[in-house]
């Protein structure tokens, strides 16, 4: 039974705590499981996005449309597809990314007008699902962070040296309109949407973590019954 899962969420978001700790879980439950992460920085397929991430293009996120960042990104997961982990995703084996074409919706949709956004959700289904033929997700968890929590986050992360940001994360007002982007999709595309914070901090990661886990277990179920 092929099964993509994917998580997602904004930077600060504790995608990285929580993808490892989900790893760990279907480990323990012997679930073959193979790990993806994108974009995949070690592949010459991610040039165009290291590029567009460190200002190449322009400094600020809007200087790239979002048609063309999409094509970067998409690109990188078409590579990875193909050359890594295609015969492991055909044979049965559960396939878990941090981060997929849901990105594309979360962070190019966010460059335009609500108006259009529509329109875009269907072109990037269709470029990435139907033309460069690239698996959908069976389920998708988006790590939902109120944007000032996960500005703390940042700066923490980062200790305060901006310069270490790329566009993306330099520029909240953008990351805001990211989030609500990323709303507009879960609810348009049926992703789950996991609330990370309560009264202006971060839920505890074990909270997080059962959450995300009771979203997975009817996926590992069918297996069991397969």
């Amino acid at each position: 039974m092929k099964r993509l899962i994917v998580l997602d969420g904004l930077d600060g978001s504790g995608k990285s705590t929580q993808y490892e700790l989900l790893q760990a879980w279907l480990q323990q439950r012997r679930v073959a499981c193979r790990p993806v992460s994108f974009p995949d920085y070690d592949s010459p397929a991610s040039a165009p996005v290291r590029m567009y991430l460190a200002g190449a293009f322009g400094t600020r996120p809007g200087d790239v449309n979002a048609y063309a960042a999409s094509s970067f990104y998409a690109v990188d997961r078409y590579a990875s597809y193909r050359t890594q982990w295609q015969k492991d995703y055909q044979a049965g084996t559960l396939i878990l990314a941090a981060r997929y074409t849901t990105s594309n919706a979360i962070h190019q949709m966010a460059k335009l007008p609500d108006e259009q956004k529509e329109a875009y959700l269907r072109w990037l289904e269709d470029y990435e699902y139907v033309r460069l033929q690239l698996p959908r997700p069976d389920l998708v968890l988006f790590l939902d962070v109120e944007p000032q929590v996960a500005e703390q986050l940042l700066r923490r992360r980062y200790q305060g040296d901006d310069s270490r940001k790329d566009i993306h994360e330099k520029d909240m007002e953008y990351l805001r309109a990211c989030r609500q982007s990323a709303l507009y999709a879960a609810e348009r595309c049926g992703w789950y949407v996991i609330r990370c914070t309560a009264g202006g901090a971060m839920r505890p990661v074990d909270d997080i973590s059962r959450e995300i886990r009771q979203c997975v277990l009817p996926l590992i179920e069918k297996e069991d019954l397969s």
